[in-house]
Order: C-alpha cells, then sequence, then structure tokens
C-alpha cells in the first residue's frame, strides 16, 4: 500500500504523540513515584529526628510522668496534623508506647507482631502493612530514639500509599497538561513545515509529472530564495532545456529525412525510368552519373553524421600533442590545389610567425581547418582569394579563415552552427553540402574548451577567427 508523504508525515506526528504520551504514563510515572516516596520518607525521616532531639529523648527516664506523656502526645498529635501522618512511639521490645491518633495519652501498649528494627534492604523506611498493623500498603519511616548513647525506642511515622499517589498524580497531571500544549506547538510547527515545504514538492512533483509527459510548458517557479527554490529553477531550466531539445530531435529528424529523401528519389527515379526505357541506353551514362553524385552525397551525409555522434565530450578522449599549426594549415590547403585550380581560386597564407605551436587534437583540428576552407571555396567567386591567417596573443594563437564569397544574412549567423542548417543564400550553390560541416567544427573546438567566432558581411565575404591553447617548449603530452 502506497502512503503519499503527507500521511506518514500525520502518521509519524501521530506516532510521536503516542509515545510521549506513553513515555509519561509509564517511566515519567514510575520516576515520579519513586521519588515522591523518597522524598516523602526524607521529610518524615527529618521530622522524626527533630521530634526524637526536642521530646522524645529524655521520655523513657520519666514515662511514668503523666504530664510528661500528655506533652508528648500533644507534640505527636500536633505533628500528625502538620504531617498529614500517623507518628507512633514504639518500645524497644516492639511495643506501640504512644499513638497520635489516640484519644488521650493514657492508652495500653500495643505489641507489634515480629516487629523488627532492621527494616528490608537495610533502609530507613518501607513499604508494605508494616508488620501486619495496617490493612493497605502505607510508608512507614523507622527513626530510632537515642538518649545518653543508648537506643530507648523508635519513632515510627506512618502515611498510605493512596496519599502519595494522589500527590504524584496531581504532579503528573501537570506534565499531562504540559505535554498536550507541546503537541499542539509541535502541530502548529508541522502545519507551517507543511506549507513551507510539503505544499513546494507536491507542487514540483506535479511539475516533474508533466514533464515526464513531455509538457514543458508549465513552469514551477515558487518565487522563493532558499534551497527549494533553487531546486524549482533549477527544474524549470530542466524542462526548458529538454523542450529546446525535443524541438531540435524533430528538426533534426526533420532535416534528416528531407536531405536523405531528395537523393534517394532521384536514384529512384533515374533507375525505374532506365529500367522501363523512358531513358535510352545511350543517355544512360549521364544519369548514372547523377545516382553516382547522389550515393556520394549520400555517403558524405552518413560519414558527417557518424563524426558528430562520435564527438561525445562526457566519452570521447582527444590526442592531444604539440605540433606547428602552420606546417597542418600548408599541408591542408595543399590538399585543395585541384579545386582551387579549376575554380581559379588562390589561398594566400599569412604566418606572424615562421612556426606557432599549439596543444591540441591534432587530427581534429587538421578536419577543423578542412572544413572552413572547403566551405571558404565553396562560396567564393571564380578569380578570387581565400587567406589564411595566425597571429599569437599572449598563451593564444587565432587562426583566420578569409573569404571573398557571398557571405552570409545577418539572421543566418546563429543558425549556421546548427546541424543540416544551409541559409537560402546558399542553398543555391551548396548542391552536395550536407550542413552538418560547421556543427563539426564547433562539437570539436568546444571539445578543445576553444571558441569559433564569425564575421561576415552579404556580398563581401565571411571569416571564421577560432582559438587554440599555445604549446610550452618542453609540453610533449
Amino acid at each position: 500500500m502506497r502512503l503519499s508523504l503527507n500521511i506518514k508525515y500525520f502518521l509519524t506526528f501521530l506516532i510521536f504523540g503516542l509515545c510521549c504520551f506513553l513515555c509519561i504514563s509509564t517511566i515519567a510515572s514510575q520516576l515520579m513515584m519513586n521519588n515522591a516516596i523518597s522524598t516523602k520518607a526524607a521529610d518524615f525521616y527529618q521530622e522524626g529526628i527533630w521530634l526524637t532531639d526536642q521530646y522524645v529523648g529524655s521520655y523513657f527516664e520519666k514515662q511514668e510522668d503523666r504530664k510528661a506523656r500528655e506533652a508528648i502526645q500533644s507534640q505527636l498529635s500536633s505533628l500528625d496534623v502538620y504531617l498529614d501522618a500517623r507518628i507512633w512511639l514504639i518500645s524497644r521490645d516492639g511495643e506501640r508506647i504512644l499513638d497520635s491518633r489516640a484519644l488521650d495519652a493514657q492508652q495500653e501498649r500495643l505489641p507489634i507482631p515480629e516487629f523488627n528494627s532492621v527494616l528490608p534492604g537495610g533502609k530507613y523506611y518501607m513499604i508494605g502493612d508494616f508488620f501486619g498493623m495496617f490493612s493497605e500498603d502505607t510508608l512507614s519511616v523507622l527513626v530510632p530514639v537515642s538518649h545518653n548513647y543508648h537506643v530507648r525506642g523508635y519513632i515510627a511515622i506512618h502515611t498510605p500509599m493512596s496519599v502519595i499517589v494522589r500527590d504524584k498524580e496531581g504532579y503528573l497531571f501537570s506534565f499531562y497538561v504540559t505535554m498536550v500544549l507541546l503537541l499542539g506547538l509541535a502541530f502548529l510547527f508541522a502545519a507551517s513545515n507543511w506549507l513551507m515545504v510539503f505544499r513546494p514538492i507536491r507542487r514540483m512533483r506535479k511539475g516533474a509529472g508533466e514533464y515526464a509527459l513531455g509538457n514543458y510548458s508549465t513552469p514551477i517557479h515558487l518565487n522563493r530564495e532558499d534551497e527549494l527554490g533553487f531546486l524549482a529553477d533549477t527544474m524549470d531550466f530542466m524542462a526548458q532545456s529538454l523542450k529546446d531539445q525535443d524541438e531540435d530531435q524533430r528538426k533534426l529528424i526533420s532535416n534528416i529525412s528531407h536531405d536523405f529523401r531528395s537523393p534517394l528519389t532521384s536514384i529512384k527515379g533515374y533507375i525505374e525510368a532506365m529500367l522501363d526505357g523512358t531513358i535510352p541506353f545511350e543517355m544512360q551514362e549521364k544519369y548514372l552519373n547523377i545516382v553516382l553524385r547522389e550515393t556520394e552525397r549520400l555517403t558524405k551525409l552518413t560519414s558527417g553524421l557518424l563524426v558528430l555522434n562520435s564527438i561525445d565530450p562526457k566519452q570521447n578522449r582527444l590526442s592531444k600533442s604539440r605540433f606547428d599549426i602552420n606546417t597542418v594549415i600548408k599541408n591542408t590547403a595543399a590538399a585543395f590545389e585541384g579545386t582551387c585550380t579549376s575554380k581559379r581560386i588562390f589561398i594566400e597564407l599569412l604566418f606572424t610567425d615562421w612556426e606557432s605551436y599549439v596543444y591540441a587534437d591534432m587530427g581534429k583540428i587538421q578536419q577543423v581547418l578542412y572544413n572552413l576552407i572547403d566551405n571558404a571555396i565553396k562560396f567564393s567567386q571564380p578569380d578570387s582569394v581565400i587567406t589564411i591567417e595566425t597571429t599569437t596573443k599572449y598563451e593564444k594563437i587565432f587562426v583566420s579563415v578569409r573569404d571573398t564569397g557571398i557571405g552570409i544574412p545577418k539572421d543566418s549567423l546563429n543558425k549556421i552552427w546548427e546541424r543540416f542548417y544551409k541559409s537560402d543564400a546558399s542553398r543555391g550553390k551548396d548542391k552536395s553540402g550536407t550542413g552538418l560541416g560547421l556543427a563539426i567544427v564547433k562539437e570539436i573546438l568546444q571539445l578543445h574548451n576553444e571558441n569559433i567566432n564569425v564575421i561576415s558581411t552579404e556580398g563581401v565575404g565571411t571569416e571564421f577567427i577560432f582559438s587554440l591553447n599555445r604549446a610550452a617548449e618542453n609540453e610533449n603530452e
């Protein structure tokens, strides 16, 4: 059976209250009873000592004196009223000589059966019937009466246990009232805690349920400055990120479907036309070359997707080393010699230093340069110049690839890093492009914790600038 957090919290509070009640009614009650007995016994013992010192000590030498007996009887009766306890004067042989509740001082001696001045446990008080003299449990305190260094008798002070229990219950009632007040305060604390904690948690749980269903449009937003407010803001940020990721995924699938569908449709159409004879045999070579170019485009598109999928900042490990970026630029530019010759495009290399050593993954940086140069050639006019420049500033080396091509529209500058994105101005020239080149460039540089910027003006040209860490002279790893 599943229980909500509110029910668990309420049950915990209820169990806490019951435990408090049980503790007070058992442990606290017993402790108070023991304390009440020991306190009452100690008070009786002190009164017995006082009575012995003041009046009873010399009584046994003149106990036949009527006036002495009446004086002692009067003192015992007065102390009986004061202590609300029955007081006996007992002889050393175990006979009751005087009783504080007798009508006069002339009373018969009453023997106490099996009287023993040494009480059980060696204490000065006992709980019971006092050697069969009472019909109910009684607290009895026995105080020896000494005179001239000899024990002449005993003072016994008795009070029913029911009186002590009644006093204890009175004190215990105060504990119960205090406990009820404390539980009331605890309930107010629990209610305020519920308002401050559980309501926001319930709201965040509801929001998380909506996010799990794919509904990211309802923010939680608690307007709080504490940990719960920070958690709610984090969840709102997560929802917005998931929403953006979901939109990017849909857009990515749409772009992939579009870019795969176009060449596949062309390939299917041309092959069907050749098979049913619509395209005559003497023209099939032309259309087979078109099919070949479309398959190459699909291969290039698939390779680009595999490259992007392999660049994972959490899993991918860079193979960094110290190398001369100028040499890598020269070698990469040389790979485009044939293309540049056919389009009458010249690549100009400008290096501030003869050698510029960087610390990075050479293979991946070479891929960055290849994509940027390929992009520049693709959108440059014939008889134009592409400039590749390196400059050193402090601990960074900046690489610039600048062309004088068609440029990028201003509203497209922030979108060119998206996968499969192609601006409207570039679609006419970029027949074989996949829209993945700049996305790969961005991912590789982010993997190196480096930045890349773009400056472009339509009809003038475009410049891409990225940075790399400058390598120390003894840095080989």
